[in-house]
C-alpha cells in the first residue's frame, strides 16, 4: 500500500470535494481518500499494484479538476499562490457584479416600488443582467455540469437553474409579452450575493496557510558552524546532521541537537508554551527555533530540515488539517434532494397544462416557470450564512473570534473539552504565592531582602519576587558579588553578609541544613509551586515559593461546562504532581501530564473515537492538537500561529468564553434551521400553488411575478429571523 499527497486546483464548493472523493474511492485498489476543500488536497491510500499515481490523477482529471503531485517543501507556496488568485479572481467577479447589479436593483426594484417609469427600462435590466448571469456566474453553470455528469445536484445546481429560469423568462416576457413582467434584477442580485459569499469563503481559506508561514518563519535562515577550525556562516538548509554549531545570548537556535559545551538558558515558549525558560547545560537537548538567553554554548545538530521538531510540527498540523472532512452544507444536502423534484414538478405542470387540459403553450409556459422562480434559492441561500454572519458578529462583540461557518456548526456537538495547562488555565507568568519568615522578622522584611538579592537577576523567578516587592513599595538595596549558579539559585552579598537564594541542591552544597523545613517545602510542591530557601552562612532566614497561578476564570468555566454535561480535562507537559495540584484547583477530573508537544495531536484523536473534541490553548506546541480537534480554540494572548490555527479566538482570554462559544453556537444553529424551515415552507407551499393546483377549482393563478413576491418575502423572513439573534443573551 501507499499514500499519495496530491494538489489540486479547480474546485469552488464543499461539493467539489465531494465529487471527487466518491470518484477515488470507487476506483479499484484505492483503500482510503481524503478530499480536502479547504486546503485543496487530496490524501490517498492505494495498492500500488492495480493502480498508479498517474492513474489517480487522470480520475480526478476526468472530473474536471486538475491534479499535480504534492512535492513537500514549495507545497505551501504553491497553494498560497493558488488561494490569492481565487481571491483575486472573485473580488474581481464581485464589483464587476456589484457595478451592474445596484443599478439593476435600483431600476428594477426601488423605481417599481415608487412607481417612478424609466425608458426602455427592461431592455436597460436586460443589458444590465447579461453579463452578471454569463460571465460571473459562468462558475455555476461548471458546477452545474460537474454535479450532472456524477449524477447528483449542488448550491450551483440553484443558483444556476434559479437564475436561468429567471433570466430566460424575462428574455422571453421582453420579447414576446411585456405584460408578465421580468425578473432580471432578481437573478443578477443573487448572482451578486452568493459571489460575496464566494469570496468570504476563500479569504477563510486562506488562514490555512497563513498558519505554516508563520510556522516556518520562525525558523533561523542562518547558521554558525565550525568547519575547518574555522566559524562560518551558512544557510539552514546547509547544516548537516554533526556540525557543531555556536550559539550566542539572543540567537535562535538554529535546529535540533545536543549541548556540548557552555551553560544558558533557553526560551522554548514558543515550542513548549511553557513561560519560563529552562537551563541547559552539556548533554542537554535544545530545539531548532527556540531562543538563547543568556550565555554562549556550542551543540552538535542531530535533526536537521525535514526531521527537526518545528518541521514535523509543521508535518502534523498539515496531517491533520488535511484529513478533517469536508462539510457538506446543509442546503447542498436538500438541494441533491430539492432540485430533481423542482425540475420534475416543472417539467410535469407544463406537459399536465398543455397536452393534460389543452391549454395554450403560453399558459404552461407561465405556470411551469412560476414553479421555477418559485423555487429559486434566495432564501435558501441565505438561511445558513445570514445566521452565521450575526452569529459570528455577535461573537466578535463579545471578544470571540469565530472564523468560520464551520466551528459555529459543530461546536455545539462536542462532548471533550481539553484545555493546555499554562496560559490557558493558568496565567503564564510565575507569582509568589507563599513568604514564610524563619530567622527574620517580617514577611515583608523576607521579601525585601530576597528581592534585593535578585535585583540583578534576570530569571522569570527573580522577575516575580522584583514584582512582588515593587507592588508592596518596599526599597530595595544594591547585592555585591552577585553569581549565578544554574540549576541551583544564586549567592550574592548584602551589607558584607553572604546570602544563598536557591532550591534545596543550593542549601546542601553550602552546609545549610533544612530538614527541618522538609515537611512545609514538600507541602508547597505538592501544591506545584517552586520552592526556594534564603539563608546566610548560619541560619535559613525563609522560604518563599513561586507558582504559575491559574486564571479567576478558570475554575468557573470549567464548572459550566461540566454542567453542559461536558468532558473536560487538562494537558501539560509538566509533572504529574504540578499537573494535578493545579488541575484540582480548576475542578478537572481528567489530566494528561508529562505529555511532549508532538504527542498532544494523539490525546486529541483518542478522546475523538468517543465523539466531537475541541482543544483550548495558546502556544506552538498546541497547533497540531487545535487542527486536529473538531475545534481548535485559542487564547488571544497566545502565539500568532495557534491563533491562526484555532477555528475559534478567544481575545479576552477569558476561559468563560469556552461555554460562551458553545451557546453561540447553539443559539445559531437553532436559527438556521428556523430559517432552513422558512425558506423550504415558502417553496413547498408555493409550489403547488405556481403549478395551478387551485386554478381548476378557484380560477386563481399564481402568476410568476406573485411567485417572484413570495420568493423575496421567503428571503425577508430569513434574514429578519438570522437578526433576531443579535438580542439573545450568551
Amino acid at each position: 500500500m501507499k499514500t499519495t499527497n496530491l494538489q489540486i486546483t479547480g474546485m469552488h464548493c464543499a461539493s467539489c470535494a465531494t465529487i471527487i472523493n466518491k470518484s477515488l474511492t470507487k476506483a479499484k485498489g484505492v483503500k482510503e481518500s481524503n478530499v480536502n476543500f479547504s486546503t485543496n488536497k487530496a490524501t490517498v491510500l492505494f495498492d500500488e499494484t492495480q493502480l498508479s499515481e498517474e492513474v489517480i490523477m487522470k480520475i480526478i482529471e476526468d472530473k474536471g479538476y486538475k491534479a499535480m503531485l504534492s512535492t513537500g517543501k514549495d507545497d505551501f507556496k504553491k497553494q498560497e499562490l493558488m488561494q490569492k488568485e481565487e481571491i483575486k479572481g472573485l473580488r474581481n467577479k464581485f464589483i464587476l457584479s456589484l457595478i451592474f447589479a445596484i443599478p439593476a436593483f435600483i431600476i428594477g426594484m426601488v423605481f417599481m416600488w415608487l412607481d417612478i417609469m424609466v425608458p426602455y427600462q427592461d431592455y436597460i435590466l436586460w443589458f444590465l443582467a447579461t453579463p452578471i448571469q454569463f460571465y460571473v456566474g459562468w462558475q455555476f453553470y461548471k458546477g452545474t455540469w460537474a454535479a450532472l455528469k456524477n449524477k447528483t445536484a449542488n448550491m450551483d445546481s440553484l443558483v444556476a437553474l434559479g437564475t436561468s429560469a429567471a433570466y430566460l423568462f424575462s428574455v422571453y416576457a421582453v420579447l414576446f409579452k411585456p405584460e408578465l413582467g421580468q425578473y432580471f434584477e432578481t437573478s443578477a442580485i443573487l448572482i451578486t450575493l452568493v459571489i460575496m459569499g464566494k469570496l468570504l469563503e476563500a479569504i477563510a481559506k486562506g488562514k490555512t496557510s497563513e498558519a505554516i508561514k508563520k510556522l516556518m518563519g520562525l525558523s533561523p535562515k542562518t547558521a554558525t558552524v565550525i568547519r575547518k577550525g574555522k566559524e562560518i556562516k551558512i544557510k539552514i538548509d546547509d547544516v548537516v546532521e554533526g556540525d557543531i554549531i555556536i550559539v550566542k545570548p539572543g540567537e535562535k537556535i538554529p535546529v535540533d541537537g545536543n549541548i556540548v559545551e557552555g551553560i544558558s538558558s533557553v526560551d522554548e515558549s514558543m515550542i513548549t508554551g511553557e513561560s519560563m525558560p529552562v537551563e541547559k547545560k552539556k548533554g542537554d537537548i535544545v530545539t531548532g527555533a527556540t531562543i538563547n538567553k543568556h550565555g554562549s554554548f556550542r551543540f552538535k545538530a542531530t535533526k536537521v530540515g525535514e526531521n527537526t521538531t518545528l518541521s514535523r510540527i509543521v508535518k502534523l498540523i498539515e496531517e491533520a488539517q488535511g484529513k478533517k472532512a469536508p462539510i457538506q452544507r446543509f442546503a447542498d444536502v436538500v438541494s441533491s434532494y430539492f432540485v430533481p423534484v423542482v425540475i420534475g414538478i416543472s417539467i410535469i405542470t407544463f406537459l399536465t397544462w398543455y397536452f393534460g387540459f389543452g391549454k395554450e403553450i403560453q399558459f404552461a409556459l407561465i405556470t411551469s416557470v412560476a414553479v421555477l422562480v418559485i423555487a429559486c434559492p434566495c432564501s435558501l441561500g441565505l438561511a445558513t450564512p445570514t445566521a452565521i454572519m450575526v452569529g459570528t458578529g455577535k461573537g466578535a462583540k463579545k471578544g470571540i473570534l469565530i472564523k468560520g461557518g464551520d466551528a459555529l456548526e459543530t461546536a455545539h456537538k462536542l462532548s471533550s473539552i481539553i484545555f493546555d495547562k499554562t496560559g490557558t488555565i493558568t496565567k503564564g507568568v510565575p507569582e509568589v504565592t507563599d513568604i514564610m519568615p524563619i530567622n527574620i522578622g517580617s514577611e515583608n522584611k523576607l521579601l525585601q531582602l530576597a528581592a534585593s538579592i535578585e535585583k540583578n537577576s534576570e530569571h522569570p523567578l527573580a522577575e516575580a519576587i522584583v514584582n512582588k516587592a515593587k507592588q508592596e513599595k518596599l526599597a530595595l538595596k544594591e547585592p555585591k558579588a552577585f553569581k549565578a549558579i544554574p540549576g541551583h539559585g544564586i549567592k550574592a552579598k548584602l551589607n558584607r553578609i553572604q546570602y544563598y537564594f536557591g532550591n534545596a541542591k543550593l542549601m546542601a552544597d553550602n552546609k545549610i541544613n533544612i530538614k527541618k523545613l522538609k515537611a512545609k517545602i514538600e507541602s508547597l510542591e505538592e501544591q506545584g509551586k517552586t520552592v526556594m530557601v534564603i539563608s546566610d552562612k548560619k541560619k535559613v532566614q525563609g522560604i518563599i515559593a513561586v507558582a504559575d497561578t491559574i486564571k479567576e476564570t478558570s475554575k468557573t468555566a470549567v464548572n459550566k461546562l461540566q454542567d453542559m454535561k461536558i468532558f473536560v480535562y487538562m494537558i501539560t507537559g509538566d509533572n504529574k504532581r504540578t499537573a494535578n495540584a493545579i488541575a484540582k484547583q480548576a475542578g478537572i477530573n481528567h489530566v494528561f501530564a508529562e505529555v511532549l508537544p508532538e504527542d498532544k495531536a494523539n490525546y486529541v484523536k483518542k478522546l475523538q473515537k468517543k465523539g466531537k473534541v475541541a482543544m483550548v490553548g495558546d502556544g506552538i506546541n498546541d497547533a497540531p492538537a487545535l487542527a486536529q480537534a473538531d475545534i481548535g480554540i485559542a487564547m488571544g494572548s497566545g502565539t500568532d500561529v495557534a491563533m491562526e490555527t484555532g477555528n475559534i479566538v478567544l481575545m479576552r482570554n477569558d476561559l468563560l468564553d469556552v461555554p460562551r462559544s458553545i451557546k453561540l453556537s447553539k443559539l445559531t444553529m437553532s436559527k438556521i434551521r428556523q430559517n432552513m424551515f422558512w425558506a423550504l415552507f415558502y417553496n413547498t407551499l408555493g409550489i403547488p400553488l405556481a403549478a395551478g393546483v387551485l386554478y381548476p377549482f378557484t380560477g386563481w393563478l399564481l402568476s410568476p411575478i406573485i411567485a417572484g413576491a413570495a420568493m423575496a418575502m421567503s428571503s425577508v423572513s430569513v434574514v429578519s429571523n438570522s437578526l433576531l439573534l443579535k438580542y439573545k443573551k450568551l
